[in-house]
């Protein structure tokens, strides 16, 4: 692995989205050594609260409470997230730097269509990343992704498996908490669904998975193959 080679990247259209969806798992699995990173679609540029610099050291500050190894924003224009060939090839270009074994990205099922759209730029660039005719910068060599994978925003689905973040929950409230200008009601700040208590449907959320799998919190992820079970039932 060289030494801008992650284990895992997960891409969000806006930065936040990852620590809502899979934050508890990024926290555990850093702390277990693997090397995460977070890709930002956009600078949030369109959101009603806060700015996007305040929304940059937001998202510093969130990265560093979870452990994250590297952190990164594309600049694409927020509610631009077409399927266009330019952010294909630039989220490719991404993949290409730093050749993650995992990617993740957002469930395709949404109320922000941002989120759906980010899936299926994602979903097209790691295709197209481990082409080796397909052209990203001239230095870039290709590279395929083992595994793809999608985490929960706002919706609620039945997870294909599950991940314990029963020992990382009080880190992922903490990073979702350094979003103030996102989750916090404040006398200049204007009335969303982010304000009205979206952390404790988050931790709700987590809750009920962690019951349904038998620990006290646990995220939930969506996959479009079958996941392959070996160690867990004959060991080592």
């Amino acid at each position: 692995m060289s030494d801008k080679s992650l284990h895992i990247l997960a891409f969000g259209a806006h930065a936040d989205d990852v620590e809502i969806g899979m934050g508890g798992s990024i926290a555990k699995l850093a702390a277990n050594g693997k090397r995460i990173g977070i890709c930002d679609l956009t600078d949030a540029d369109l959101s009603s609260n806060g700015t996007i610099e305040l929304r940059k050291l937001e998202a510093k500050k969130a990265a560093e409470i979870l452990g994250v190894t590297e952190r990164l924003s594309l600049g694409i224009p927020d509610r631009g997230l077409l399927l266009k060939e330019e952010f294909i090839r630039e989220i490719a270009s991404v993949i290409r730097r730093y050749q993650p074994q995992i990617v993740f990205a957002p469930y395709f099922e949404d109320r922000h269509p941002d989120h759906g759209n980010c899936a299926r730029l994602v979903e097209e660039a790691v295709f197209s990343a481990g082409i080796r005719k397909y052209l990203t910068k001239s230095d870039e060599e290709p590279h395929k992704v083992s595994s793809v994978y999608f985490y929960m925003i706002n919706g609620f689905h039945k997870p294909d498996f599950t991940f314990d973040i029963s020992e990382t929950m009080e880190q992922k409230i903490a990073a979702l908490r350094a979003y103030k200008s996102q989750f916090e009601q404040t006398e200049n700040s204007v009335e969303t669904p982010l304000v009205n208590g979206y952390i404790e449907t988050v931790e709700a959320r987590e809750r009920l998975f962690g019951q349904q799998v038998g620990v006290k919190f646990a995220e939930g992820f969506k996959s479009k193959v079958p996941i392959l079970l070996y160690r867990d039932l004959i060991g080592d």
